[in-house]
């Protein structure tokens, strides 16, 4: 690839929100473990994925702005769409098949 070819790239919709989305979860993961340990309350164990989440949309989305202001972000194709809504049909799957087996393991016990 050479350097033409890359000031020329266009990016589908959301590329850059996604993309920070997940380095700020993977960032700030782990910061809810120490500070939980340091206060001596596990309710502050979630915090470090929020804490990522907000700081990667906040930087994604204005990385996004300067991109398409610049002309380089593209409107999603329709195979694209189809793609992210069987992604998200999936995770939903996934989330309430995780609360199922959390409630199951969480009632198990008692």
């Amino acid at each position: 690839m050479n350097d033409n070819s890359k000031e020329n790239k266009k990016y589908p919709e959301g590329h850059f929100v996604g993309l920070w989305t997940g380095l700020g979860v993977a960032m700030f993961a782990g910061l809810g473990v120490p500070l939980s340990i340091a206060l001596d309350n596990f309710a502050f164990i979630g915090i470090g994925p929020a804490i990522g989440v907000a700081v990667g949309v906040a930087i994604g989305q204005s990385i996004e702005e300067k991109k398409k202001k610049e002309g380089k972000i593209r409107p999603l194709t329709e195979d694209e769409k189809k793609t992210r809504k069987k992604l998200l049909f999936f995770m939903i799957a996934l989330l309430v098949l995780g609360i199922i087996a959390f409630l199951g393991i969480l009632f198990m016990n008692k």
